[in-house]
């Protein structure tokens, strides 16, 4: 019930301020993947919607870099995988409205960039109460070294998120004002 009404809460305040369609600083994302060392360049990001942290920009110029661009396409009994896409390539659209990638070939980001409902400062992030990033993270983390980037507006950090045990950190939060690390 507390997440219920924090994300209710939350998702009202993210709507009034981000009718301004603020960005995140792409210099920002580049140099936590430079202090990460990445060398492998699979980024999986996400179509916002609802008001989320719009990662579109972002993408287009980690394709112009040559990074592979991947974006979920969400399948049956919460579970979702990434697919190869391309800002040529056409989506279509899912029965939650959200647009996705024709599915081609599954691929295995080494950068996540996530959108969230809240965060806090330990890392913890509070989705839409689905848990398909949770189930995601879990099962490519058996995979490979994944870096999950939260996105979101500074406004969105709480003091503490409720957890349970199968709620996924996340390694970084960059929000419009600040990076959690």
């Amino acid at each position: 019930m507390l997440k219920f009404k924090l994300r209710k809460k939350i998702l009202k305040s993210r709507e009034k301020i981000n009718k301004k369609n603020i960005q995140i600083d792409f210099n920002e994302i580049i140099k936590i993947l430079k202090k990460e060392k990445i060398n492998k360049k699979i980024i999986g990001g996400y179509y916002p919607v609802n008001f989320e942290i719009d990662d579109l920009l972002l993408l287009k110029k980690f394709e112009k870099n040559k990074f592979k661009i991947s974006l979920p396409v969400i399948k049956k009994n919460f579970q979702m995988d990434f697919y190869k896409w391309s800002f040529s390539e056409i989506l279509k659209v899912n029965k939650y409205g959200i647009p996705e990638p024709e599915t081609k070939n599954i691929i295995y980001p080494d950068i996540l960039l996530v959108p969230l409902v809240a965060f806090d400062k330990n890392l913890n992030r509070l989705g839409y109460g689905g848990g398909y990033y949770d189930r995601l993270i879990k099962k490519l983390s058996k995979k490979k070294n994944i870096i999950k980037i939260g996105l979101a507006l500074s406004i969105q950090e709480i003091d503490k998120v409720p957890i349970n045990v199968y709620d996924q950190k996340l390694d970084y939060i960059v929000t419009n004002k600040y990076i959690v690390k």
